[in-house]
């Protein structure tokens, strides 16, 4: 019974992204940390349910195919910027999202990417439309 708790324990205490791989990107000279979403299951998990985001550290989705794919903000409870990309990793557009709130926010054109930070983090890095993202070939493939 005690072997039984303590693995009950431990796996309790594993993250919820365990299962995530991370990759390093760069934007402007600003290095970042981003959890990748690239399965079904994660891309719609997201950032539901997290208290926080460290400060350099965002998700990024990387989805199946190049289209106008849209997020909404159901279940997070952290404000947060997100820039939408396309498959060259140039940023098609940034918005802003609130917390727990069902406003769907777009693609300005068909993006294959999507980088959720911290409210602000790209504006107070000055980093725009246009842009490019590096590091994205270390990215697992969407599945």
């Amino acid at each position: 019974m005690r072997f039984l708790s303590i693995i009950l324990l431990f796996l309790l205490s594993v993250p919820v992204s365990a299962e995530m791989p991370t990759v390093h990107l760069k934007i402007s000279g600003h290095a970042l940390s981003a959890e990748v979403a690239y399965t079904q299951k994660n891309r719609t998990r997201g950032l539901m349910h997290r208290k926080s985001v460290a400060k350099n550290s965002g998700m990024l989705f990387v989805f199946p195919e190049t289209s106008l794919h849209s997020m909404w903000m159901v279940n997070t409870n952290i404000p947060l910027s997100i820039a939408f990309l396309d498959e060259s990793g140039m940023i098609l557009n940034i918005v802003n999202m609130l917390p727990r709130t069902q406003t769907k926010h777009s693609a300005a054109n068909a993006a294959k990417y999507a980088l959720e930070m911290n409210l602000g983090w790209f504006k107070a890095r000055k980093i725009k439309t246009g842009q490019h993202v590096s590091g994205l070939e270390k990215a697992p493939a969407a599945k």
